[in-house]
């Protein structure tokens, strides 16, 4: 838990000054922690760490002791780092001498950010936003994290309805920088970069790498981007995965509005039945229900989107008889189905009885780090 402290004598003599007197503040970007959303820079030089002593006490781990410092040169300011462990960034660029800074930098002092905000009138300071968790600074975290591959997968448990054995698990995409915490604000991000892909292959990897430590039996189901059935590489990337882990069962997840041309399906699942991977259709009910591309290409496993399964046990018979109905055509077809969001035990009874074999979702466990799974037996 990150949490700071400023001197306040030093911090409450910036208030005495007249009303056309510049005053930076530093607006914190890490709102989710305890942290003030504003600290004045004064008085100068303004210095940042985690030792006590600093103007700017930040109580983070990766923060060093005394990080780096602001100082002020004819009426400008300059930000300076004191050969810091984790390093200084202003707008994604390391610091590596002195660089003047300008209102709205983006500036991070290892995992702490901030934006630069300037004030014309003290008196101005209350009315300073306090709302930068913006596209811009995001975009700042996106090039670390994939330069740095700053993510943290967690996996969701998969079960066999019928024994109530965990025979799989789900990799979702987390990550600790800040605008980047969810799978969603990460492509978002990666969307405006045009790195959809780039995204989706580095979160891919570091998932199959992390579940190297799970059970050698469980499945991994792993994640696409619909862009990468339009480029070419998908099979090159899978290829290096199963290198990097030869006897991992592994499925590979593609999202149902993806799955729009059966003749490329039926190559693609062909090349990946060669590296021993399946194919499970995600989201299957979300949109335009795709009944002749499941026909002529079906899957390995089909996962029916969880607003399908949401209050099933209660939902009118008219969507319980499409659920049902969906389900038959499924296993007609040698697919394995599988409900996604199952939250309760109402909705797992209601599935189970349709015929639905697998199921994941907060009733059977939450998306949580492989070492919180290593230890549990898989059937």
């Amino acid at each position: 838990m990150l949490s700071y402290t400023t001197n306040p004598t030093t911090s409450r003599r910036s208030l005495s000054s007249g009303p056309k007197t510049m005053v930076w503040i530093l607006a914190s970007a890490n709102t989710t922690q305890q942290i003030n959303p504003l600290t004045v820079i004064h008085p100068y030089p303004f210095s940042i760490g985690r030792k006590p002593g600093n103007v700017l006490q930040l109580n983070s781990k990766a923060v060093s002791s005394n990080h780096a410092e602001i100082v002020e040169r004819g009426g400008e300011v300059w930000l300076v780092d004191r050969q810091s462990t984790n390093g200084t960034y202003v707008n994604g660029q390391r610091v590596t001498e002195t660089i003047r800074l300008k209102s709205e930098d983006l500036i991070q002092i290892a995992d702490v950010a901030f934006r630069l905000r300037c004030e014309d009138h003290l008196t101005n300071t209350n009315t300073v936003s306090e709302d930068v968790c913006d596209q811009a600074l995001a975009l700042v975290q996106f090039d670390r994290m994939m330069e740095n591959r700053l993510v943290t997968p967690h996996f969701q448990p998969i079960v066999n309805m019928v024994t109530g054995a965990t025979v799989g698990y789900e990799v979702l995409a987390r990550s600790r920088m800040f605008g980047l915490e969810s799978s969603v604000a990460m492509f978002s991000a990666a969307a405006r970069l045009n790195m959809e892909v780039e995204l989706s292959q580095m979160l891919r990897w570091e998932g199959i790498r992390e579940a190297l430590s799970l059970p050698m039996k469980a499945k991994i189901f792993v994640n696409t981007h619909p862009l990468e059935l339009e480029r070419i590489g998908l099979i090159d990337t899978m290829r290096q995965v199963r290198e990097l882990a030869p006897q991992l069962p592994i499925v590979l997840e593609i999202h149902e509005a993806a799955v729009t041309n059966p003749k490329a399906m039926q190559e693609l699942r062909a090349q990946l039945k060669e590296l021993l991977v399946e194919v499970a259709y995600d989201d299957f009910g979300a949109g335009q229900n795709r009944l002749t591309e499941l026909i002529e290409s079906p899957p390995d496993v089909l996962k029916f989107d969880m607003r399908l399964i949401r209050d099933i046990d209660s939902a009118s018979q008219e969507r319980q008889r499409m659920l049902s109905s969906f389900t038959k055509i499924v296993l007609d077809l040698g697919v394995e189905p599988l409900a996604e969001g199952v939250e309760t035990l109402a909705e797992a009874e209601v599935c189970q009885q349709m015929g639905i074999s697998l199921a994941q979702g907060y009733y059977y466990g939450r998306p949580a780090s492989p070492r919180f799974y290593a230890d549990q037996p898989v059937s």
